[in-house]
């Protein structure tokens, strides 16, 4: 049996219409059940979308139909739930959210109680869970209906503190950062940091200009945030700021921008803090773990430093299995999702923008020199099959032909997306002239071949 409610970042879709009430109690329920404790302890967090509400009534209610007790954190990011998994010994916790998305989608992830996202098996048992409960007459529980016991009622309350919580978790982490003068814009995607990201940096000192920070429930992600982030770069410049960061709706990623308005995206970001992890002796196996789509250039400043670099599938699940597999530190994705194992188990935005500005010691982000990007250029072919580019012998040639021009120079990624009907052309070459030539030939080959 495969999954068929779990993507690879939880359950995602449209809120009352894929995603409704009824899949998230019974998602909820089903959670729970899994947990195997006499009387699971459950965190459910949101972000901002209007449908959380509505979604978090209907999981804390599974919850409780479980004989679980649901404790409602509100609003908060993403990689809040493992910090206060860690500090209450919690059995579970929901996170509602469906990150990056605009407001219409949500989506329910679960994070277990060491702290971590649950793993394939986990979530396929809650799968069939589902199956099994609605199988059951007039949809009773499991233990109802089989008569095991009688059915327990969890409690539904509040979560008090628990913004503040996560904000002590953040201050313990970097006390000794000192902020004060320190000029920056913060762009919180009208999401889950809202509060507080621009908390945590007045607490260390720094001025804050805070923007998209006034979430109305529709306006999350909508031009702002880290997949817009043309908007923190203009006023960064405009009002001559030291730095800008750029958070997602819920907070698990970050971009940055420099004083003259470059966008430093999450490869430049990781490899700031890699080189300062390893002078503060903390880069546990003198490795970092990366996804097949990060810059050239970062492998060549890797390997000029000696540290070892592995390399993933796109995707923040297989960052960390490698992470976890590897018991290595540092890893993330060039979307700013970066995961450092010394603080958290999953990507945190604040505490990489954090970390980021502890790795500069009191520098300025422009004087960044931790490596050279090469030019790169990405362009997605819509094609008849995506499958068929395995079979495509004539794209097969061109791409070999193109990485042994770039070897050692360069490189070439032609991959089939995994959910649309596009192949993937990617090329890094020294100058752009040369990685627009090479890139516009294996465009046309794959268009001729696949399109």
């Amino acid at each position: 049996m495969t999954r068929k409610l779990f993507g690879t970042d939880g359950v995602r879709g449209v809120a009352g219409e894929f995603l409704t009430a009824e899949l998230a109690l019974g998602l909820g329920r089903a959670a729970t059940l899994q947990t195997g404790a006499e009387r699971p302890q459950v965190l459910v967090i949101r972000d901002t979308r209007e449908s959380g509400e509505m979604l978090q009534a209907a999981v804390a209610a599974g919850v409780s139909a479980a004989g679980g007790d649901a404790l409602l954190g509100g609003v908060l990011p993403t990689p809040a739930a493992p910090l206060l998994i860690g500090r209450y010994g919690f059995d579970l916790a929901a996170v509602l959210s469906a990150s990056h998305n605009p407001y219409r989608d949500n989506g329910i992830k679960f994070f277990g109680a060491d702290g971590y996202k649950l793993s394939d098996q986990s979530e396929l048992a809650i799968e069939r869970e589902l199956e099994q409960s609605h199988g059951a007459a007039g949809g009773a529980g499991r233990g109802a209906a089989a008569g095991e016991r009688e059915p327990r009622i969890g409690r539904i309350r509040e979560l008090r503190g628990a913004p503040e919580d996560y904000l002590r978790e953040l201050h313990t982490r970097f006390g000794e950062l000192d902020l004060d003068g320190v000029d920056m814009v913060l762009d919180c995607a009208n999401g889950a940091t809202h509060h507080v990201a621009p908390e945590i940096m007045r607490r260390l000192g720094a001025r804050v200009t805070a923007i998209a920070d006034a979430p109305d429930g529709r306006n999350i992600n909508s031009g702002c945030g880290s997949t817009h982030v043309q908007a923190l770069a203009e006023r960064v410049v405009a009002g001559g700021h030291d730095i800008g960061f750029a958070f997602d709706g819920d907070g698990d990623r970050v971009l940055a921008v420099d004083r003259r308005g470059e966008v430093v995206d999450g490869d430049e970001l990781i490899a700031v803090a890699t080189l300062h992890l390893r002078e503060r002796g903390r880069l546990s196996g003198n490795g970092v773990v990366v996804t097949v789509m990060t810059n050239y250039g970062f492998h060549s400043a890797m390997q000029r430093a000696g540290i070892e670099v592995a390399t993933t599938n796109v995707g923040d699940r297989y960052v960390l299995d490698e992470l976890r597999a590897r018991g290595w530190t540092l890893g993330g994705e060039q979307s700013g999702h970066i995961i450092d194992m010394g603080f958290n188990r999953t990507g945190d935005g604040i505490a990489s923008a954090l970390l980021t500005l502890e790795a500069l010691d009191g520098r300025d982000l422009s004087e960044r020199d931790a490596m050279a990007r090469l030019p790169q250029r990405l362009v997605n072919v819509l094609v008849r099959d995506r499958g068929a580019l395995e079979r495509a012998d004539g794209v097969e040639q061109g791409v070999r032909a193109a990485q042994e021009t770039l070897a050692g120079r360069g490189r070439v990624l032609v991959r089939s997306s995994g959910t649309e009907p596009l192949v993937r052309v990617m090329v890094e070459a020294p100058t752009d002239e040369e990685a627009d030539e090479m890139c516009a030939r294996l465009v046309d080959l794959v268009q001729r071949e696949l399109g």
